[in-house]
């Protein structure tokens, strides 16, 4: 079947399998690493990117359900070779260590300050449940979205 998506401000077009996952799209067939492959259940949160402006768990989506649409991955997310500011706020803030969650975490951070530009911890840690990270403690994601929050607020 053939899919027509804008991937990362590119608009590309593919045959895909109908059955074909996003996540798999993403990773084997336009080549974009950034998106991991974790539980494949949507549990984790690994596979997070935006579509249309939403994040959703790429391993619980078809690449046929992408066709004419937006696709955001965390390979976009910097401009014209500066980092996001959330993206930014997880370097400095040492919010990361084995790295695997960090893609889909950034992602959903992403959207939890577009909703709401400044959130309480109470808020960014509900904000942020659906994404596990298994290394970090939360403690210092949770410093980095508030960091985040106030770059982005300036």
């Amino acid at each position: 079947m053939k899919i027509t998506v804008t991937l990362n401000g590119k608009t590309r077009t593919s045959d895909v399998e109908p059955r074909l996952l996003l996540i798999h799209y993403l990773r084997e067939e336009a080549g974009l690493t950034g998106p991991h492959i974790g539980c494949e259940t949507s549990l984790c949160g690994a596979c997070t990117v935006e579509v249309d402006g939403k994040a959703v768990k790429s391993c619980a989506m078809f690449a046929v359900q992408a066709d004419g649409r937006n696709v955001l991955t965390i390979e976009g997310l910097a401009a014209n070779g500066t980092l996001h500011p959330v993206q930014e706020a997880f370097w400095n803030e040492h919010a990361l260590q084995c790295g695997f969650c960090t893609p889909g975490m950034i992602m959903a951070s992403k959207q939890l300050l577009e909703r709401n530009p400044n959130p309480t911890e109470d808020e960014i840690r509900h904000g942020i449940d659906g994404n596990l990270c298994r290394c970090t403690g939360y403690q210092h994601i949770v410093n980095a979205v508030k960091a985040a929050a106030s770059k982005m607020g300036a």
